[in-house]
C-alpha cells in the first residue's frame, strides 16, 4: 500500500488499487469518532452516450446518471437507506456533471457500513415496475426545482456558456427525457461505467488503514466483473459549432431582480496537479477583485448595489471549467455594468494588488488547515484523477508557493472578453 506523508500536519494518506482496478483512498484521523466514506464513479450527466460492444455510439435519454444514483439504493428485499439507518449511520448521494457520489458517516459498525456501501452500489437490481413509479418521483423532483428561482439562474447562465452541449442540460434530465429512460438504458449505462476500474473509494476519520483495507479486499474478492471497456469521455464539452449565448432574461413572479455574469473557460484545463495550481490561483485572483474584502464588494455593498447573497463559483470538471458570479439586486443593469467592467480590467488591477495579495494568501493557508478537521471536506474536495489525486494537504503547499504573477498569469489565460455572458431573473411586468 503506498503511503504519502504530510509531516508538517502529523498525516498520512494511504492509497491501493486493488487488483480489480478499483482505487481505494485512506485517511486515519487521530482523535475523531466519526468514519466517512465516499463511493464516487467517473460518470455523470454529461456522459449521455454509451459505446456498444461493435464501437456505435448509442445516445441516452438525459438524466440516466441521476436516475440510476435514485434506483441503486432499492433492491429486490432491501432499500440502502433503511439498512444505513438500523447501522446507527446517515447515508446520501449526488449526481454532478462528470461524477456520481455515494456516502456514509457513522461512528460505529464501520465494516457493516462499508460492506453496505460496496454491495448496494455493486449490485444493480431493477425492474420496470419499480422504474416506471421512479420516473413519478423524479419528475416531481424536477418541477420542484423548475419553482427555484435560483437553480434557474444557475441552469440559465450554464446554457449560455455551453449551448447545444451536454453541459447545457438540466443534471436530473427533463420531464420529458426521464419518461424515454428504460430499464435496458440503467443496464447499459451501468455495465458500462460502473467498473471498479472507473471508480474509486475513500475512507476518512477513526480507522485503521490495514484494517480497512482487508475488509475492502475480502468483499471484493467475492465479486465478479465484466472485462472492462475502456470509455473515451469527451475532452471537451465546449462545442465549436455555436457561439456563447451573450444574454438572455427570465421573467418571474419574484420582488428582487437576479443577476449572473459566467466566465467560460475555452483553453484546455492544465491536467494533473497543474489543474489544481490553476484553481487555485483563480479563486485567490477572484477573491482578490470581488470577495467580501475587496475595494469593490465594499463599494457595491455600501451603495446598496448588492447584499450578502453576492458571490463567485469556480467549476472545473473533465471537459469544461467556468466561474460564475452571482446575487440578488435592486439594480440588475447597474450589478451587471459593475461586474463586468471589473472583470475587463482585472489582470491590471491586480498588478497592483502585492500587499492585498500576501493578507488574503495567509487567510487561504489559514482556512485551508481549519478544513482539515472537517471529514466531509476532506472528502468532498478529492477530485481523484482530476487532479491526480491531490488531497487537501496538497493545496497548502501550492498557497505557500503561489506568487501574484502567477494569480495574474492565471487570470489572463482564463479572461477573454467574448467568453462572457449575462443572464437574469426579472420581475414580471406589471400591466
Amino acid at each position: 500500500m503506498k503511503i504519502i506523508d504530510y509531516p508538517q500536519f502529523e498525516e498520512k494518506v494511504f492509497q491501493k488499487v486493488l487488483s480489480n482496478g478499483l482505487t481505494v483512498t485512506l485517511v486515519p484521523k487521530n482523535g475523531f469518532h466519526k468514519t466517512y466514506a465516499n463511493f464516487t464513479v467517473n460518470y455523470g450527466s454529461v456522459d449521455s452516450s454509451v459505446i456498444s460492444a461493435d464501437n456505435k455510439i448509442i445516445h441516452k435519454p438525459d438524466g440516466v446518471a441521476h436516475f440510476l444514483e435514485h434506483k441503486l439504493f432499492e433492491k429486490e428485499n432491501y432499500d440502502a437507506f433503511e439498512l444505513f439507518g438500523k447501522l446507527g449511520a446517515d447515508s446520501n448521494a449526488y449526481t454532478s456533471y462528470t461524477k456520481t457520489s455515494y456516502l456514509f458517516s457513522t461512528v460505529g459498525n464501520v465494516r457493516e457500513c462499508l460492506e453496505t456501501l460496496l454491495d448496494f452500489v455493486q449490485l444493480p437490481y431493477f425492474t420496470d415496475e419499480s422504474v416506471e413509479k421512479e420516473k413519478g418521483i423524479i419528475a416531481q423532483e424536477i418541477m420542484m426545482y423548475n419553482d427555484d428561482y435560483n437553480w434557474r439562474l444557475y441552469n440559465g447562465i450554464i446554457e449560455n456558456l455551453y449551448p447545444n452541449s451536454p453541459l447545457s442540460k438540466d443534471i436530473a434530465g427533463t420531464v420529458e427525457s426521464i419518461q424515454k429512460i428504460s430499464i435496458h438504458d440503467l443496464y447499459a449505462c451501468y455495465e458500462t461505467f460502473y467498473h471498479p476500474k472507473n471508480m474509486n473509494l475513500l475512507v476518512v476519520g477513526a480507522i485503521n488503514p490495514d484494517e480497512i483495507i482487508e475488509w475492502i479486499e475480502k468483499n471484493q474478492q467475492n465479486k465478479n466483473f465484466s472485462l472492462f471497456q475502456k470509455i473515451a469521455h469527451e475532452k471537451s464539452l465546449i462545442n465549436e459549432e455555436y457561439e456563447i449565448i451573450p444574454y438572455r432574461m427570465l421573467e418571474v413572479d419574484t420582488k428582487r431582480p437576479k443577476v449572473a455574469v459566467g466566465i467560460r473557460g475555452n483553453g484546455n484545463l492544465p491536467a494533473g496537479r497543474m489543474g489544481l495550481i490553476y484553481k487555485v490561483a483563480l479563486n485567490l485572483g477572484f477573491y482578490l477583485l470581488m470577495g467580501e474584502s475587496s475595494e469593490a464588494f465594499n463599494d457595491l455593498y455600501d451603495t446598496g448595489v448588492i447584499d450578502d447573497s453576492f458571490d463567485y463559483d469556480i467549476s472545473m470538471g473533465r471537459g469544461y471549467h467556468f466561474c460564475i458570479i452571482s446575487g440578488e439586486t435592486n439594480n440588475a443593469e447597474k450589478l451587471t455594468s459593475e461586474i463586468i467592467k471589473l472583470i475587463k480590467v482585472a489582470p491590471e488591477k491586480l498588478s497592483k494588488s502585492e500587499k492585498e495579495f500576501q493578507l488574503t494568501k495567509k487567510e487561504f493557508i489559514g482556512r485551508q488547515i481549519q478544513s482539515m478537521n472537517s471529514l466531509e471536506g476532506i472528502a468532498n474536495r478529492y477530485e481523484g484523477s482530476l487532479f491526480d489525486n491531490a488531497m487537501s494537504f496538497d493545496t497548502v503547499e501550492i498557497l505557500k508557493k503561489l506568487t501574484l504573477i502567477d494569480i495574474l498569469k492565471a487570470m489572463e489565460y482564463f479572461i477573454e472578453e467574448n467568453n462572457m455572458s449575462v443572464y437574469q431573473v426579472l420581475p414580471k411586468e406589471e400591466i
